[in-house]
């Protein structure tokens, strides 16, 4: 089964007080979205990330590991507008891929293997597919063609969650033992609580 991953890199970081936090690094080197983008690409090699055109140097970083990159434009710069976007594009290719995996750039601590995992279950034959731990539904979550017209008319900041609240019942949960699925931040503080203390 052909699995592209989407990787949605144009968030603005206005609560995050120490620049983009994209940009900011976890460990010398590494830019918050850069691992998040090498675990995309661990996973699933034909990956791409929507950032928006303000930020080249987010754009070069993720362009030079090997990422497609897709500018979206001011009007697409909420969550669902820049997936929306992402998935008319995918559409475009000459072969469209089977289905989509969704991923956010600012969840640096999901492991690849859960990502494959999460796409193995695309490829098995779930319509919506998720991981959980502990029985809490996390991210990415990966989504068969059927969805992709709804999905590329998605607009706002809610993401894919509309879709995910009209088709409950049809998303499969993969249970997994990696607590990465449910940790993001917003701001400086938040992410100072997620890394490993010294």
């Amino acid at each position: 089964m052909n699995v592209t991953g989407i990787l949605l890199a144009a968030g603005h970081s206005r609560r995050f007080t120490h620049g983009n936090k994209l940009l900011y690094p976890l460990q010398p080197g590494q830019p918050t979205a850069i691992v998040s983008a090498q675990h995309l690409l661990a996973a699933l090699p034909h990956s791409l990330a929507v950032v928006r055109p303000e930020t080249p140097d987010l754009a070069t970083l993720l362009s030079g590991i090997g990422m497609e990159v897709l500018l979206c434009q001011p009007e697409q710069q909420e969550m669902a507008d820049s997936l929306a976007a992402a998935v008319r594009h995918v559409l475009l290719r000459p072969a469209p891929p089977d289905a989509v995996v969704v991923a956010l750039a600012d969840m640096p601590f999901i492991r690849p293997e859960t990502i494959a995992a999460v796409a193995g279950q695309l490829a098995a034959g779930a319509h919506i597919a998720a991981p959980a731990y502990q029985g809490v539904r996390g991210h990415p979550v990966g989504f068969g063609r059927h969805f992709f017209t709804e999905l590329a008319s998605l607009t706002g900041d809610e993401g894919a969650r509309s879709v995910l609240r009209r088709h409950a019942k049809e998303i499969r949960l993969l249970e997994c033992d990696d607590p990465g699925i449910l940790k993001d931040f917003d701001t400086w503080e938040e992410l100072q609580r997620l890394l490993p203390q010294p």
